[in-house]
């Protein structure tokens, strides 16, 4: 009977496993052809071969507790190129990744607040350990919804971590992210370096 529990165990583990990867790859199918529809995009059909994923890692899925904050200012969130856009800082979220206590600040934009159709987003910007060696110096970005959060608590996939437009062209107003969410590890989930050649805008 143990051999039997065991067996079943491994196998739903494998299924879980295989079903998970498989949500990663149509989410990222679906990630590369939005580049092809996006007029703005810096990547053709042809450059998608050049995007890099770590494979799928259900160990980067996480359940983080999240804490609304109230009356925060809007500030300037720094570009790439010189500039800046603005947001607010709209919760801290707490999880635990690989045995470490991580707190990590979300921010919603002041334009894309005031867009029917981009009211509920939230922005996750990020840096950590991988930075300038198998992912982008700048950082990578995590997009998520207010209506994700279900009882104070929201997931975080880092698998679905992707670059902003700048790793792969000059010319974009794309987001520094903030130094309180820079990570002190390194997060193998998500997009790795574009391993295409940088775009000069004309």
């Amino acid at each position: 009977m143990k051999t039997i529990t065991f067996v079943l165990l491994l196998f739903s583990i494998n299924s879980f496993a295989q079903s998970y990867a498989e949500q990663i790859a149509k989410h990222r199918e679906a990630y590369k052809q939005d580049f092809i529809k996006d007029e703005r995009s810096p990547l053709k059909k042809n450059d998608l071969q050049n995007l890099r994923f770590y494979d799928a890692d259900s160990t980067y899925r996480l359940s983080a507790e999240i804490e609304l904050l109230k009356n925060e200012k809007v500030f300037k969130m720094p570009t790439f190129n010189g500039s800046s856009s603005d947001y607010y800082k709209y919760a801290h979220v707490n999880f635990v990744l690989h045995h470490e206590k991580i707190q990590m600040t979300l921010y919603k934009s002041v334009s894309l607040a005031n867009n029917p159709i981009y009211k509920n987003h939230l922005f996750l910007p990020f840096t950590d350990e991988t930075n300038n060696k198998e992912t982008y110096g700048g950082g990578r970005y995590i997009d998520l919804d207010t209506k994700e959060i279900v009882d104070n608590h929201i997931e975080i996939d880092f698998n679905k971590a992707y670059n902003p437009y700048c790793a792969y062209s000059e010319g974009y107003r794309c987001p520094v992210p903030p130094e309180e969410n820079d990570l002190q590890l390194p997060i193998k989930a998500g997009e790795k370096l574009y391993t295409g050649e940088k775009k000069h805008q004309k």
